[in-house]
């Protein structure tokens, strides 16, 4: 089973970037996973995503960046119906943490906007010009986002450390993690 913090994390930091877009959504837990519901149903006319990495991806991507794609975990993926955002996300193969990868209508802009992520970095992934960032109600810093720009709206890689084996992180910081994981799956996104 996977941690569930990390899930609520992840979960709960794209509810705040979709809320700074103007996309209200609600979470729940389910067998100890985080779940947004409405967070990836578009409001008020809002276009849908068109790049879903849950279904699109393939298993040869996911082992290219050393993720077990048996490990798959939905963090948002509405079954019907036009979705803001589609996340999902895998255990990696390296170490203690989980990798999501999301694709989202919402434009890169719209992260520099939202006041519950903080230390924005600039980053070069691929061809793409990207942004570390974490979420400020993350004291221990067991995440680190990656984004960079899509056709669509924009891209997001997360790592997020289980939180029983922060200790481990020294060997291997997130936010370094996190832009490997982006610099290995960009060449598998569309532009």
């Amino acid at each position: 089973m996977r941690t569930s913090a990390v899930s609520r994390g992840v979960a709960a930091l794209f509810a705040g970037v979709a809320l700074a877009g103007s996309v209200v959504g609600c979470s729940s837990v389910v067998d100890g996973n985080a779940r947004t519901e409405g967070a990836g149903s578009p409001t008020n006319g809002e276009r849908s995503v068109k790049y879903n990495p849950c279904t699109d991806l393939s298993a040869d991507a996911l082992r290219a960046i050393k993720v077990d794609p048996a490990s798959k975990d939905t963090v948002t993926d509405p079954p019907s119906g036009p979705a803001a955002w589609r996340i999902c996300q895998w255990s990696s193969t390296e170490g203690p943490y989980l990798v999501s990868v999301a694709s989202s209508t919402h434009a890169q802009e719209e992260v520099r906007t939202n006041e519950t992520v903080t230390d924005f970095q600039p980053i070069t992934i691929g061809a793409r010009s990207g942004l570390t960032y974490r979420d400020k109600k993350d004291p221990d810093k067991l995440r680190c986002y990656v984004s960079f720009p899509s056709e669509d709206g924009m891209f997001n890689v997360v790592v997020g450390w289980r939180y029983s084996e922060r200790k481990s992180m020294t060997q291997a910081p997130p936010c370094d993690l996190a832009v490997t994981h982006a610099k290995g799956i960009e060449p598998f996104l569309p532009k």
